[in-house]
């Protein structure tokens, strides 16, 4: 759900108590809509206005960091590193917190900057205001064109979006709340009443407070319930008395709130948390990844993607070829009994029935003719087709193959983007794309910026024993060039995935480890989201690379597989800091 404004205000309350004193000394912008200042003592305050992951709070997250910073940054910069955060505000009930900065200028003088950090879905935005509340620039501008209710320019004094003409919740009572169930009457449903009558509350809370009233539905003879469970929400909120609740279904993040949700019974998992930001970073870290993915790698994955079903469409071309070569006998036999029944054959025939003393039974063939030649050039013009079919054959066989190896590739590609994070994973993406012809180049005169090499992701099993897994099908045949020949490969069972090093140091590894390896595999491939998944390993003397293969393609004999089931708990457990 987006950061509603009361959930908003048990973030507010829980930074006030961590952040405020605090001075700023690094400021980054990992994403188009996204800040992180560094604090004193390492604490990242996150800011993010993302239409459908508007929030602020600490985050533990480490995010890499494009190599030039965008001009929004470079201006907070300026404005607010060094400076101290000296007061968290949130205006009303509003889905708006402000960012107070105590700092000093150019000229030695003491001053104040204001970020406003705007969470309202696709209106979300960060404004920088100066000591006056005027706006210095923002993330998004929004002109006349785009709104003409609220306009936020630099230059302007900064205002707060138009107020909801609805009732404010934490205000409301007894006879107000009569008075609203008296108008929407008894068969309005009960969250929609809620919803439509009080801003700042979320779809989610209505129904929830609707089920502790005796369940949603038309609100009927359950006014005196509804009131009741309305009022001891107020009560709970205006006491702070927030519960951080992340809900789960089939173990992945799908809601949360500042209190306990039960309208769901036991179809998902309740879990509460202690504080709100690590909450809000566990909910949105796989979200997050899958943004990036989208983001950074809509042109890479389009390009991937059409490639792919090209390979497709030209497979299942080829195959339909090949499937009539497979009919080429009938045509070498047609040949065989035209020059059997030369003798009795006349110039200008359109069909000749003859005995097909290759059947079995003893039947007869209808074969036919064109009247335009004799028999001998018919007989001739069966035999070409046959020898052309046998050719074509052999060569659709090879280009087959070709086909199925480039599609392999190209679907291992898009499985790749799937698990890119960083910049340099991208990178490293779209450089094996390019180097297969699928991208083109920068253009003439103009350089890509240059990046160290990309590192895989380490890890370290129970046992003690490093454990690398490729990011990419470049980095997989670079893991398994520099493995010693005494270390374990692994990979998944005929699906596309990351190959994975157990580095032993030439001891032998004990089973735990090898299990643990497997699962890694298992996890970063495409089996994440199944049961038991199989995992061929070896030690790396036994794979080879064909000559010609596309990078990340292999071949290895013998092996042994394993069957795992991928756990991200693991993952985490092993992953090295």
């Amino acid at each position: 759900m987006p950061l509603d404004a009361v959930c908003l205000s048990g973030v507010v309350k829980e930074l006030r108590e961590t952040i405020l004193g605090l001075r700023i000394e690094k400021i980054q912008q990992p994403a188009r809509d996204q800040i992180v200042l560094t604090l004193r003592g390492n604490k990242k305050l996150l800011l993010c206005a993302g239409a459908s992951q508007a929030r602020m709070h600490l985050t533990a997250a480490s995010r890499e960091n494009p190599a030039s910073p965008p001009m929004f940054c470079m201006l907070l910069r300026k404005h607010l590193t060094g400076g101290r955060l000296s007061a968290v505000e949130q205006p009303g009930l509003e889905r708006a917190a402000l960012l107070r900065v105590d700092i000093v200028d150019e000229l030695g003088e003491p001053g104040r900057r204001t970020l406003a950090v705007e969470c309202m879905g696709r209106y979300s935005n960060l404004i920088l205001l100066d000591g006056q509340d005027r706006i210095i620039d923002c993330l998004r501008r929004v002109d006349m064109e785009m709104s003409e209710r609220r306009q936020v320019l630099p230059g302007l004094f900064y205002r707060l979006p138009p107020v909801q003409e609805k009732a404010d919740p934490l205000s409301a009572l007894e006879e107000d709340f009569d008075r609203l169930l008296a108008e929407a009457g008894p068969d309005r449903e009960a969250s929609g009443f809620l919803l439509d009558r009080f801003f700042g509350l979320s779809p989610l809370i209505c129904r929830e407070i609707a089920d502790r009233a005796g369940g949603d539905g038309p609100i009927g003879d359950r006014s005196a319930g509804l009131r009741e469970a309305f009022f001891s929400w107020q009560a709970q909120v205006k006491a702070g008395d927030f519960q951080p609740c992340m809900l789960s279904r089939e173990g992945k993040p799908a809601d949360f709130s500042y209190l306990p949700i039960r309208q769901y019974g036991g179809s998902m998992e309740a879990q509460v948390w202690d504080a709100f930001s690590p909450m809000l970073d566990a909910f949105y870290e796989k979200r997050e990844q899958l943004e990036r993915v989208r983001q950074r790698g809509q042109d890479l994955h389009r390009a991937a993607a059409n490639a792919r079903d090209r390979a497709r469409r030209k497979l299942a071309l080829q195959e339909k070829e090949y499937e009539r070569t497979q009919d080429r006998d009938r045509l070498r036999i047609s040949g065989e009994l035209i020059t059997a029944n030369l003798y009795r054959m006349e110039r200008g025939q359109s069909t000749l029935r003859a005995l097909n003393y290759y059947d079995p039974d003893g039947g007869e063939m209808d074969i036919p003719l064109d009247p335009l030649l004799t028999p001998q050039q018919n007989a001739a013009k069966y035999f070409k087709l046959y020898q052309k079919a046998k050719t074509a054959e052999m060569y659709l066989t090879e280009q087959m193959s070709i086909a199925r190896r480039e599609r392999d590739w190209l679907e291992s590609v898009l499985d790749e983007l799937t698990r890119a994070e960083t910049e340099q994973d991208f990178s490293d993406i779209r450089r094996e794309l390019r180097e297969a012809g699928y991208l083109k180049g920068p253009a003439p005169g103009r350089k890509e910026p240059r990046r160290a090499p990309g590192r895989p992701r380490a890890f370290r099993s129970s046992g003690g024993f490093p454990i690398l897994v490729g990011r990419s099908n470049t980095q997989n045949d670079q893991l398994v060039r520099e493995a010693f020949k005494s270390d374990y490969w692994f990979h998944t069972q005929r699906i596309h995935g990351s190959h994975v090093i157990l580095r032993t140091g030439g001891q032998e590894p004990d089973a735990q480890s090898l299990t643990e390896a497997a699962s890694l595999a298992a996890w970063f491939s495409q089996g994440r989201e199944g049961g038991q998944v199989a995992v061929d390993y070896t030690q790396v003397r036994n794979v080879r690379k064909p000559s010609g293969a596309r990078p990340g393609m292999v071949v290895y004999d013998p092996y042994q597989t394993a069957y795992v089931t991928p756990e991200e708990a693991l993952v985490k457990q092993l992953e090295e800091k």
